[in-house]
């Protein structure tokens, strides 16, 4: 039984829970279920690539509600299960991330072709935010100056551009430059461009040739 991931499986009827997690365990895939809505809200969850088998009709919350009110958060993605499907309720479901709708009986292949795309989707999104996570610990590196010169150099001005705009020499802006390129470890102007969307840096100039001149 793997360890590296899990699935969570939301439903009321015991005897789906327990045919879903012999079909997982078969599998090597470890599973936690739960009956309610707020059994699962309630869960310390492990930080590990995860799969949310969610049913539509649940004692305590429609599972479409549960799907909004967790949109919000780091949830995993979600293969929604029900014995009364409908076109407004998958659209729903799909609009807002799912990555199937399937309708009871469902095969086993169709199900668990749907959980191994839900958990790459986690892993890759866990990926993604870690290096954002890496990115935002890097830019926390610069001084308030670097700062400042960051997204002057972003917005393609030149170095004696970006000192008169803030009132210090080319050369000073020269240095805080490579200090920026180096603690953001940009390995180009384009990478530092990139890096700066990432993070979402207000750009108040407007980008120019030349950016790389002095």
């Amino acid at each position: 039984m793997t360890e590296d991931h899990i699935v969570f499986i939301v439903d009321d009827d015991h005897r789906i829970r327990e045919a879903l997690s012999e079909l997982l365990s078969s599998h090597g895939i470890r599973a936690k279920v739960f009956e309610s809505a707020g059994d699962y809200i309630g869960f310390e969850k492990p930080d590990v690539p995860a799969c949310l088998i969610l049913d539509v009709e649940l004692p305590d919350i429609n599972g479409l509600d549960l799907q909004r009110q967790i949109a919000e958060g780091d949830h995993p993605p979600i293969v929604f299960i029900t014995g009364h499907g409908d076109i407004p309720s998958t659209v729903r479901a799909i609009k807002r991330g799912a990555v199937d709708f399937l309708t009871k009986p469902f095969s086993d292949a169709h199900l668990m072709a749907a959980i191994q795309t839900a958990l790459e989707q986690d892993r890759k999104s866990r990926a993604d935010r870690a290096d954002l996570n890496a990115v935002r610990r890097r830019y926390l590196e610069l001084t308030q100056r670097e700062r400042e010169v960051l997204p002057l150099v972003v917005s393609g001005l030149l170095n004696k551009q970006a000192a008169a705009e803030l009132g210090i020499s080319e050369v000073t802006v020269e240095i805080h430059r490579r200090n920026v390129m180096q603690k953001m470890a940009a390995a180009s102007f384009a990478d530092l461009v990139r890096l700066a969307e990432r993070l979402e840096i207000p750009i108040t100039h407007s980008r120019r040739t030349g950016g790389s001149g002095s």
